[in-house]
Order: C-alpha cells, then structure tokens, then sequence
C-alpha cells in the first residue's frame, strides 16, 4: 500500500495517461500524481492510440495544449473513440487558454492552467475522477 494514500484511493484501479510533448511537465504531472493513482507519461497522441502502456486504457487524459493547435479539437473526438468513458483535461498555459476552451467545447472535461500546483492537480483529477470523498448525491423522489 502506498503510505499516505486514502484506503479507498489506494485500491483505485483507475489511471491517468500524461500526453504532452514537453518532457517536463510530463514528469511534473506524474511525480505530482503518482503516489495517489496509477500514472503515466506518453509523448503523442499517437502513442497512447498505439496500446499506450501494456494495453491499458486511462481514465482521465491530461492533454498538452500543444497537440490541440496542432491537430485541432477532433483530436478529443479520437481520444474518446480510442477510449471510451475517458475524462480529458486540457493542461495549457495562460496564453494558450482560448485552445483550451475549443477543445472543451469539442467534448474535454476541463483544463489544467499552469503553473501547475501539487494541490491544484490532485484536487482536479479526485474531482473528474469522482473521488472527492464526498458521499454520491441521491436524488429523492418527492411525494405528493
């Protein structure tokens, strides 16, 4: 077990796939997630359509900026039609961020605006992954 992991985050069998081309946010993303949820850094789309890491398939796509104004917004379509129920955020800097909001628009969940902070990346991929460790909202028929 992992020390200072939630039980219930640490038996998490879901996991995160790291797209981007800059080599260091890659790793800055997997050293600030890697101890909460299985974590994994690819340089291109492409290799993450290619099996990405032994076959498996992510949960949430951290998306580098940078493929988006390369490819365009279809690329989040591909990502969904490679994996299914995927969750993307869009990882951009400040100047990047209209690129973002086109590939929100095109269906990602949300973004990642750098500087990125421990707390503030862990607190957005719990969120998109549901783990907040708030208790699910029930909805309540109401009786007349």
């Amino acid at each position: 077990m992992q020390i200072g992991v939630e039980r219930s985050k640490a038996v998490d069998q879901r996991r995160v796939f790291v797209v981007d081309d800059d080599e260091i946010t890659r790793a800055a993303l997997q050293f600030m997630l890697h101890d909460k949820i299985e974590t994994h850094e690819l340089a291109t789309p492409e290799e993450a359509f290619a099996g990405g890491v032994d076959g498996l398939k992510p949960h949430v796509a951290l998306l580098g900026a940078s493929f988006l104004k390369l490819k365009g917004p279809t690329l989040i379509g591909e990502f969904a039609a490679h994996f299914p129920d995927v969750r993307i955020l869009i990882v951009c800097d400040k100047h990047d961020w209209p690129t973002a909001v086109e590939g929100i628009k095109a269906g990602a969940q949300g973004a990642l605006l750098k500087p990125l902070t421990l707390e503030a990346v862990r607190k957005k991929v719990d969120t998109i992954l549901r783990r907040c460790g708030a208790p699910p909202i029930v909805q309540r028929s109401v009786r007349k």
